[in-house]
């Protein structure tokens, strides 16, 4: 999500005024210091939803989250390592039964102490299908879940069974399954823990939400900028080095680009395609550029008929052999992209679980391609129309670029076309109530460095992200027996055997994997991206 010699800066506040419509004011009076001494700016989107933490499942809402809470778990910034953060130990005899200790002495911004009730509450929260939060089903595993959130129908209970408060500082969880590695999911936003003041005071809550993390939100006004501002009565290990962040909203990333190269914008993590010929020269050492654990994609909606029907597999397939990826990546990328081999990402290497499953499905083959589409009974109507919102990631940009491959390959004209959405909220809106008719872009960027995470709540029936609602039986049985495998080299085979289900049927057609990008002017040092290519905003400092 997310350089030109330097160009002036009364170039770069044209550019802005006559793009205002669509950007936030850029500060060209002042520069990008202006607002507040020890506070840096940063570029960002308007979250889908309000910033609920079992309700965000994107990563501008992710960003804010990782900035106020703190949860159970933490994932190391340079390895992704899973380490305990409010949790002082996890205790378990058969990887199905946990007792959770608390560390004492966490608190939320408020003044309200982290307990152990303020995980089972917020856990029993985020499960409950009254709630409608898109993170439930990550509380599926839970003993009690079918209860609070059944398939149909009212909910049979207000909390799962399987949570039990033990004391002020433990608390038990029973799993239907064994689940060796559910202790390393727990750094996901969506588990993190709420006070008394989420449940109490709701409405207040979510215009100023209250957390446990290094910051607090001091505003946010939805289309221009919200503003964070440090604890300074937070004890955790990773208090912030900065005096607090303003995220400001651009739905154009080249503006955003223009600005930080102004010195108007202290940081952009989102370096447009346009300007990847020249970030070096622009920036030279403040331009990072490293693998991150997102792959970008295009799902198919399988609740329409027309794109699911049997022998559409063919079709989908062919429509994948029908894209020039090693093409597109070099020449619109410039080695910030990498053609896909699987639907995971190579930055899991160490972990287990990158492998060459896609094969030939993958691999530009025109001639293959035809044949494949046609087999399958040719584009439903004729025509394939891809969706994406272009506010940032230079979609605009790859989707052009993946139309023109498939319509040389099938060589009948503009038979595939792009539908460009405004914002990255509005495409989520449309995604998640299911409005697409046709294939649309989704980049997944992972909640946790394990491959489970890139199969599991994308393609497993019912998962918290499969939008396309993809169901495949065996898909879901491979999955339930990787996570009960307590050897991780055996879990890692079962994960890979349930996703040459995905090779085979097609559900999402793998583009390739991104890069983490940024850059950032001279105000700030210590500037770093994690795993999942978000900045690590509590160690950046300021001047």
């Amino acid at each position: 999500m997310r350089a030109a010699s330097h160009p002036a800066k009364r170039a770069a506040c044209a550019i802005a005024a006559v793009l205002a419509v669509t950007a936030t004011a850029t500060g060209c009076g002042g520069g990008a210091g202006a607002a507040s001494d020890g506070v840096l700016s940063s570029s960002w989107g308007d979250p889908q939803n309000p910033l609920e933490p079992a309700n965000t499942n994107e990563v501008q809402g992710g960003k804010v989250l990782n900035m106020i809470f703190r949860g159970l778990k933490r994932y190391d910034p340079e390895t992704g390592e899973a380490q305990n953060m409010v949790a002082e130990k996890f205790e378990t005899t058969d990887s199905q039964n946990f007792t959770i200790t608390l560390k004492d002495g966490w608190t939320f911004s408020n003044g309200e102490k982290v307990t152990a009730k303020s995980f089972v509450d917020a856990w029993n929260y985020a499960a409950h299908i009254d709630n409608r939060q898109n993170n439930a089903p990550f509380f599926a595993d839970i003993v009690g879940y079918d209860d609070v959130h059944p398939q149909s129908g009212s909910a049979k209970a207000k909390t799962m069974s399987g949570l039990v408060v033990k004391d002020e500082l433990t608390f038990t969880v029973a799993l239907k399954d064994k689940f060796s590695t559910w202790p390393e999911t727990l750094g996901y936003s969506a588990f993190m823990p709420l006070p008394q003041a989420f449940f109490t005071d709701h409405a207040a809550w979510l215009d100023k939400p209250v957390g446990n993390g290094p910051y607090t939100v001091l505003s946010y006004t939805k289309g221009r900028d919200m503003k964070l501002r440090r604890r300074d009565d937070y004890k955790g290990p990773d208090k912030a080095q900065n005096v607090g962040v303003d995220l400001r909203v651009y739905t154009d990333n080249n503006i955003a680009y223009q600005d930080l190269i102004s010195g108007n914008l202290d940081l952009a993590d989102d370096i447009p395609a346009q300007q990847l010929r020249n970030v070096k020269s622009d920036l030279g050492d403040r331009y990072i550029n490293q693998p991150a654990l997102i792959i970008q994609t295009v799902v198919f909606p399988f609740y329409r008929p027309e794109w699911s029907k049997p022998g559409m597999e063919k079709v989908r397939i062919g429509i994948s052999k029908a894209i020039n990826r090693e093409q597109i990546t070099r020449q619109i990328y410039q080695e910030t992209r990498t053609p896909t081999k699987d639907w995971t990402s190579p930055a899991l290497a160490e972990a287990g679980g990158y492998s060459d499953i896609c094969g030939d499905a993958c691999v530009f083959d025109a001639a293959e391609a035809k044949r494949l589409i046609e087999e399958g009974g040719g584009l439903p109507g004729g025509r394939i129309t891809l969706t994406s919102n272009v506010d940032t990631g230079s979609h605009r940009q790859w989707m052009d670029a993946v139309c023109n491959s498939i319509n040389n390959v099938l060589g009948k004209g503009p038979v595939c076309t792009v539908n460009p959405v405004g914002t990255f909220a509005d495409f989520r809106g449309q995604v998640t109530t299911g409005k697409m008719t046709g294939p649309y872009r989704s980049g997944w960027q992972a909640d946790y460095p394990l491959i489970q995470n890139f199969l599991q709540p994308l393609y497993y029936t019912g998962g918290s992200s499969n939008n396309g609602k993809f169901s495949d039986k065996q898909f879901d049985s491979l999955i339930d027996r990787a996570n009960a495998e307590s050897d991780q080299e055996k879990a890692v085979e079962l994960f890979q055997e349930a996703e040459r289900i995905l090779a085979a049927q097609m559900p999402a057609i793998p583009l390739w994997y991104q890069n983490g990008s940024a850059g950032y002017t001279e105000r700030l040092s210590d500037v770093k991206l994690n795993q999942f290519s978000v900045p690590v905003y509590e160690q950046i400092k300021v001047g």
